[in-house]
């Protein structure tokens, strides 16, 4: 693993930002798919994607799904990979739904958690349910991890039979409620995969930056965008997704890791 190409991943909008708070925010189907081309143009090979209605809130709507994955595609070649997590409180059968339009990837917690001021729950029922419904329509899997007891779930879970046989791995480090985003944190999260298995590590807020270095170093792979952190650097933000970006490019060739090409990242992940 270490010697694969590093494959960068862009949430470019999330369910949880407001304008008010970020005002570059892509909301309408046409920034969310400008904002994708942009981060492509960049590096980026996998685009994580929330959508947002005509109100600018987060939905799992499949016809919102549908013309935004159309708009990307017009605009660029990428592996979309759909969030199954929705907003906080998405009920469970408005979180699968998007998964029938066959996306290349999607996500699937593995674990109830804190978020916050909020719970995000992922009961038993809800993994299952989302499992199935990853596997029927022969989309990739990736597992999200946000805290230790979510690794083992995963292991339990795998030994039962009930998740995709094909998955990736995504450490989200740094969600108050979640494991911080400490290195040790990643370290032992990423020592307890079988030899081989590719993960990728989401560092939310200040833990961006040093996650992404490390995990370059460590041969894992990164996810950078505004969902995960809107600054550039403290009490700056970034100007969009593709700013954030062009930093892991630049940090990747001074370590000598080369970015991957869609068609690496498509070989790396099985896709």
């Amino acid at each position: 693993m270490a010697d694969s190409p590093l494959i960068i991943s862009c949430p470019v909008v999330g369910a949880e930002l407001t304008r008010e708070i970020y005002p570059a925010l892509p909301i309408t189907p046409d920034e969310i798919a400008e904002a994708a081309a942009e981060a492509v143009r960049a590096g980026a090979t996998i685009i994580h994607l929330h959508v947002r209605d005509e109100d600018g809130k987060p939905t799992q709507r499949v016809d919102v799904f549908e013309t935004v994955t159309k708009k990307i595609r017009e605009r660029c070649d990428c592996i979309l990979q759909y969030s199954t997590g929705g907003a906080v409180g998405t009920p469970l059968e408005g979180r699968c739904a998007p998964v029938s339009l066959k996306p290349d990837m999607a996500t699937l917690s593995m674990g109830t958690m804190n978020f916050g001021p909020d719970i995000y729950e992922n009961t038993e029922k809800t993994i299952t349910t989302i499992a199935k419904s990853i596997i029927e329509n022969n989309v990739m899997a990736e597992l999200e991890i946000f805290d230790y007891g979510m690794i083992e779930a995963m292991e339990r879970f795998i030994k039962k039979g009930l998740l995709p046989k094909r998955f990736h791995v995504d450490f989200v480090l740094g969600v108050p409620g979640g494991m911080s985003g400490e290195i040790r944190n990643l370290v032992s999260l990423s020592d307890r995969l079988k030899p081989g298995q590719e993960w990728t590590v989401a560092g939310v807020g200040r833990y961006q930056l040093p996650l992404t270095a490390h995990a370059i170093a460590m041969g894992g792979h990164v996810r950078v965008g505004i969902e995960d952190n809107f600054y550039y650097r403290k009490g700056e933000p970034a100007k969009s997704n593709a700013q954030l970006v062009e930093r892991v490019v630049r940090i990747a060739g001074e370590m000598d890791r080369p970015v991957a090409t869609l068609e690496q990242a498509r070989t790396v992940l099985g896709i």
